[in-house]
């Protein structure tokens, strides 16, 4: 017990000291994972709303796919990545593996199935009056797009922050496309691993307890999102 509580006093010691090395991962966790959920939120809530919008061929499919990706292990898209960009990999030439944008690109593709699910989720929820009300003002394809996302964006938001939450908890993709090297790919959840590793409790429950805060502020978020739509 008094292992852990000095594991946890030195811990908080480390984060109000303003420690330069565990903020400077705690900086590059979040740009990352920023980054990432912006990306995907711009391809996949237009592409769950034109989904949620059309009926066509195969749509079931399509949602069936993106239920199973959502549901898939991360060391999977870190593993189909890593042979993607590897050097002998088709897209070697790139030279992404090992480097932030190999991360962004990891975490894009996780969330991006959570985040289409979301506003595919939303559009059906919304007001039902709203489409048919909308086509019969003569709202076209785009407009009425761009209309619907402007009634449910509160929750097109939460979609982003979900993401983003989502996002920076993430270490099995990060850690294979990243290799975790310091003050270049390492991330909160892959710094976490090899400081407990080799036995750095300390920085690793640091680390962890600024996720845990990090985790709470998006949840607080999401929460007073949801307030202002009531």
């Amino acid at each position: 017990m008094s292992y852990f509580a000095d594991a946890l006093t030195a811990a908080f010691a480390l984060i109000i000291s303003f420690d330069a090395e565990l903020y400077a991962i705690v900086y590059n966790s979040v740009s990352i994972s920023l980054i990432a959920a912006l990306l995907a939120g711009l391809l996949a809530i237009p592409a769950g709303i034109a989904m949620a919008l059309n009926d066509f061929h195969g749509k079931q499919f399509i949602q069936h796919i993106l239920n199973t990706l959502m549901s898939m292990p991360t060391v999977l898209i870190g593993l189909l990545l890593y042979g993607l960009l590897s050097r002998q990999g088709p897209l070697g030439h790139l030279e992404l593996l090992y480097t932030p944008s190999a991360i962004i690109l990891a975490e894009t593709i996780l969330i991006f199935p959570i985040m289409m699910n979301l506003a595919i989720a939303a559009v059906t929820a919304a007001d039902p009056r709203l489409v048919p009300t909308l086509v019969s003002l003569g709202a076209k394809s785009t407009t009425l797009a761009f209309h619907v996302a402007k009634q449910t964006r509160f929750i097109m938001i939460s979609a982003i922050i979900t993401g983003f939450g989502r996002a920076i908890g993430e270490v099995g993709a990060a850690m294979m496309v990243g290799g975790n090297i310091e003050g270049y790919t390492r991330t909160m959840t892959t710094a976490i691993a090899l400081e407990t590793s080799k036995g750095e409790f300390e920085s690793g429950l640091a680390l962890g307890l600024l996720l845990l805060l990090i985790a709470f502020i998006v949840n607080f978020l999401l929460s007073w999102m949801q307030r202002g739509q009531q």
